[in-house]
């Protein structure tokens, strides 16, 4: 692997409000995420010269960078569903590693939530029927049962059981019991994740994420802009992302996520291992998608991730074997959309030790060295995986 020869820090991550917010526009929570990303960082955004944005206006970025009164030379509207952020930080990295950017801001914003209860769109959002789509539409194969396909295959292939996806949820409940942000933060049992209305066999309502409104931004910045800026720097260690199908029938293997590629190319150029993670962030739109990346990205081999996940064992809560999804994910914190921008968040704030609340700890009491963030697209349609380090 080809190491980067010039640094990339995070200095500026911030959240909008999230949650419920039935009175802001999406470009409302872009603009609010990105001042609290500028102000965590201490930077003016007149130094801000790349933008990466995707999900809003008919022009991304160009409509969403107007509206934040930025004129970049580098921009991004990268768009592949919930891996979109991690691979437009692996973009940005790069683009900052040749030269091309010192600052790159990216932002999203999402108002999922309000929009349904004020009728402006249904809570099916169609992804249309042209292409190679028009081969499963016809058939009511929505983007839920396509998710809840690939886990009974698992469940099939490897023993995985409900009981063990169930895990996934109320791990997620009890570390976003910690977060004040969350919002949903009440205890949940298996039973309560077993006994829900079926969403999509073999998911009931609590296997799935959430629908919250919120926004996020994150800033990465060249090396020589570190000494400007009020925190300490997290820095890119290692990016990767893959891109597998669209069509099911595409897909080789319904038990393998794209995150086994990305995956594999963010450690690698980051020259760390899985089991020197601290913290791991990941895309949790449903229970199946936490327990397939963790094999994936090679927390545990394949066809182990249920008894990885198993709730008695707590791995992955925020005083646990590797914390996951410290902020209660998708399924229990906020889900506006595209949620990978908050993975990036997240890690980050782990990493700074100013995870308030819920903030992991080393054995020798300091916070995390080592994070990953990896974010899944469509229906495991693409991946991006970036390892954060202090």
């Amino acid at each position: 692997m080809i190491p980067r020869k010039r640094k990339v820090a995070v200095v500026g991550v911030a959240l909008s409000d999230c949650g419920r917010v039935d009175d802001a526009t999406p470009y409302a929570l872009h603009a609010q995420a990105a001042r609290r990303a500028l102000a965590d960082a201490g930077l003016d955004r007149s130094r801000i010269d790349g933008f990466a944005s995707a999900g809003l206006g008919t022009l991304p970025p160009a409509e969403v960078a107007e509206y934040l009164g930025l004129r970049p030379d580098w921009v991004d509207s990268t768009a592949v569903g919930g891996s979109t952020w991690e691979v437009m930080a692996a973009h940005a990295a790069d683009a900052i590693t040749a030269g091309h950017a010192r600052a790159v801001l990216l932002v999203y914003g999402s108002t999922a939530r309000a929009d349904i209860r004020a009728g402006r769109r249904t809570g099916d959002l169609s992804f249309g029927a042209r292409g190679p789509l028009q081969f499963e539409v016809p058939y009511g194969h929505t983007l839920i049962a396509k998710y809840a396909m690939a886990a009974r295959r698992h469940m099939h292939q490897y023993g995985t059981t409900l009981e063990q996806l169930a895990s996934v949820a109320v791990q997620a409940r009890a570390n976003a019991a910690l977060n004040p942000e969350a919002m949903f933060r009440a205890p949940i049992t298996v039973d309560d994740v077993l006994s829900g209305p079926m969403i999509a066999d073999p998911f009931t309502k609590l296997h799935c994420c959430l629908r919250s409104d919120g926004g996020a931004a994150v800033l990465l910045v060249a090396e020589e802009y570190v000494r400007d800026c009020r925190t300490a720097p997290v820095w890119v260690l290692g990016t990767g992302e893959h891109v597998s199908h669209t069509t099911m029938s595409e897909w080789a293997d319904f038990t393998v996520s794209p995150a086994a590629v990305s995956g594999r190319l963010a450690f690698g150029r980051a020259g760390v291992r899985p089991d020197e993670i601290d913290v791991a962030e990941i895309y949790d739109a449903f229970t199946y998608m936490t327990l397939v990346t963790l094999e994936d990205l090679g927390f545990c081999a394949k066809g182990e991730g249920g008894a990885f996940v198993d709730a008695a064992k707590g791995r992955l809560l925020v005083d646990g074997e590797l914390p996951v999804n410290t902020d209660g994910g998708g399924l229990s914190a906020q889900h506006p959309g595209m949620r990978g921008l908050f993975l990036l968040v997240e890690a980050v704030r782990q990493l700074r030790g100013e995870a308030d609340g819920r903030q992991v700890r080393r054995r020798d009491g300091a916070p995390p060295q080592l994070a990953v963030a990896s974010g899944t697209g469509g229906w495991f349609c693409s991946s991006g995986t970036v390892v954060l380090g202090r």
